[in-house]
């Protein structure tokens, strides 16, 4: 039986695919609304295919619970933070988690940590942990890294499909590992050592991070000299070997916006080019206010109120929003004292921030100016309902005439 701790956006997607393919799983998570919720036929967040897999597992016996199993095999998917002063990380969640591990673990018990984590976290903070409490790593317990790989809105699929990563102490764990995800993943599964293993995740979301900062950067170049961002770039990728992709107005999520920042708060004096880039990736948000200014002085609006922002997720069609680049508008309004402007995404059901609407056409009846922060599919079957606004399109996805870029 294997006990997955942590219900969120990958611990819940990862228990329910070994469930519906035959293993025995129990998700266990602190939070006993979510686990009530999951034990009444619900899942707690929208992914395509995520009901359907629910249901799978359901039928291949899965369980919900809010206590840690007696059983051989733990897999730890909780958040991992960072000190947003120092940019290291915060390892609270995953050392928690291993402690309440030990408290019931037989002797000889597997914990594979899937979260993602600095290079040399294990090293300092895990080992310490179980050392402290008397367990011999190797013989008491054994310590695997499988850092997920997987995106919102494609889950599933990635799930099944990407190449994963096993970093084990002990090569012959590190195969019984990669035996198991093997029972639903049809990629590559690499058994490397543990501090590759958390070296090659970081590293994959550093290097996209990187190449946006890039875009974007191009961006406010072309805009200081009013050039065309998107003809450059869609000449410039006619090129065979480049591959430049599409500026926005920020990035979020809990990768790309902080798994690079792992590597700057360790490695500050070798990480030039890392820290840059997220410089210029967190200063998309203000930039696109500065654009929002700008438009208002052309147009000649004085009044913020009939200003309307659309989509408050980090990415397109998933209801996740977490960092995402209106909430930092947002923010970065309020420190200036600015009145906040109206809101509204489909997929966020609840209040998370002032002016928030929930209607599609009302939210557009309110506005005369709206600024498309997401790309939902909702927004380009609608294009029309924009006909008589004025439209600054961050995401690039307006289909009509005369519209503001970034």
């Amino acid at each position: 039986m294997i006990n997955v701790i942590g219900l969120g956006y990958i611990g819940l997607p990862t228990a329910l695919m070994m469930a519906s393919h035959g293993v025995e799983v129990v998700g266990t998570d602190y939070n006993a609304d979510l686990v009530a919720t999951l034990n009444s036929g619900k899942t707690t967040f929208k992914e395509d295919g995520l009901d359907e897999l629910f249901e799978a597992a359901v039928k291949g016996g899965i369980k919900f619970t809010t206590e840690y199993q007696v059983t051989d095999t733990y897999i730890v998917s909780v958040p991992t933070p960072y000190d947003k002063f120092s940019k290291k990380i915060d390892a609270c969640y995953v050392i928690s988690a291993v402690k309440s591990v030990m408290d019931v673990c037989p002797k000889g018990a597997t914990v594979v940590i899937e979260s993602t984590v600095s290079p040399g976290t294990i090293d300092k903070f895990v080992r310490p942990a179980i050392e402290e409490n008397g367990f011999v790593i190797g013989k008491d317990i054994h310590l695997v890294h499988a850092p997920e790989r997987i995106i919102p809105g494609n889950m599933v699929y990635e799930l099944l499909h990407n190449d994963r990563t096993v970093g084990a102490d002990d090569v012959e764990i590190g195969e019984k590992i990669k035996t198991l995800y093997a029972s639903f993943c049809q990629g590559e599964i690499v058994v490397t050592d543990i501090r590759t293993a958390e070296m090659t995740k970081v590293v994959e979301n550093t290097f996209r991070a990187v190449n946006i900062a890039f875009a974007n950067e191009l961006a406010k170049i072309c805009r200081h000299d009013g050039m065309d961002v998107y003809e450059i770039i869609k000449i410039c990728n006619m090129h065979p070997r480049v591959n430049i992709l599409q500026p926005g107005p920020g990035v979020g999520g809990h990768c790309i916006s902080v798994d690079p920042w792992f590597l700057v708060g360790d490695y500050p004096s070798l990480t030039k080019v890392i820290w840059e880039s997220m410089k210029v990736n967190d200063s998309m948000p203000e930039f696109v206010l500065n654009r929002i200014y700008d438009i208002m002085k052309e147009k000649g609006i004085k009044d913020t109120s009939r200003i309307g922002l659309y989509g408050l997720t980090y990415k397109e069609n998933v209801d996740d929003y977490r960092e995402s680049p209106t909430l930092q508008l947002v923010e970065c309004m309020e420190r200036h004292l600015a009145h906040p402007l109206k809101v509204y995404d489909p997929f966020i059901t609840e209040d998370i921030v002032e002016n928030q609407y929930h209607d599609f056409d009302e939210f557009l009846s309110s506005v005369d100016f709206v600024v498309i922060m997401v790309g939902h599919n909702e927004i380009k079957e609608n294009m029309d309902k924009l006909a008589d606004k004025i439209v600054l399109d961050t995401r690039k996805v307006c289909s009509l005439e005369n519209v503001y870029y970034l």
